[in-house]
């Protein structure tokens, strides 16, 4: 038990400040301004249920599948940083207008509230190769069949907990509505703009110092 409260603890604490569902509440709030409150609700939850789905994938296949495909971490990490930082180009751009454009293709179905709500602005690549390393970690004690399903029950949970907190943070977002205003709104879409253009360029130079570092 102490093992697998342990793996518990690593697997949110280690997904936690990557995911950051407190930081991304503002921007989920800015991209979904124009929708009802019923709709948000939705849209949070499908977000919430979407990043534990796609954690989950990378905690327990993930590292399977880039062997499987030849691709590294680094690779991962600067794609997704360019999808990052594309997105946040494009809103910073065309500010409410392209918000808007979001909304009106978010409140249709759970694909849209896939991309890019789910990925890359809550799960990122930066979280999924935080999931893919975490899971190719194999604990040394833990040898039978038993105690693999337990961690593996552990993980599970900490990813879930994760969720939860995604879904609690951008649930209760809106009621920053009310005090910003529409000229609020529009500060933050482009605030949040200029951090997402900022978040995809650092994490694509991570990941390329990181492909150089393996090159040499």
């Amino acid at each position: 038990m102490h093992a697998a409260a342990n793996t518990f603890l690593l697997v949110y604490a280690g997904l936690f400040p990557i995911v950051n569902p407190v930081g991304g509440a503002p921007i989920f709030l800015a991209l979904t301004s124009g929708q009802s409150a019923e709709v948000r609700r939705s849209l949070a939850w499908r977000v919430a249920v979407n990043g534990f789905i796609l954690m989950l994938g990378s905690l327990f296949v993930g590292s399977h599948v880039l062997v499987f495909f030849g691709i590294t971490l680094p690779v991962v990490r600067i794609a997704g940083g360019l999808a990052v930082a594309s997105f946040g180009w494009r809103l910073l751009r065309d500010g409410a207008a392209a918000a808007d454009d979001r909304n009106e293709a978010h409140q249709s179905t759970t694909v849209d509230a896939f991309y890019p709500l789910t990925m890359p602005l809550t799960v990122g690549p930066g979280s999924i190769s935080v999931a893919i390393a975490l899971g190719a970690e194999r604990p040394e004690n833990a040898t039978g069949l038993l105690d693999l399903g337990l961690l593996a029950a552990a993980a599970s949970l900490g990813l879930a907990a994760i969720a939860l907190t995604i879904f609690f943070c951008y649930r209760f977002a809106d009621k920053m509505v009310e005090l910003l205003g529409p000229s609020g709104i529009n500060v933050m879409i482009r605030l949040s703009a200029f951090i997402l253009l900022c978040i995809g360029i650092q994490i694509t130079w991570g990941g390329y110092g990181a492909l150089t570092g393996l090159a040499h």
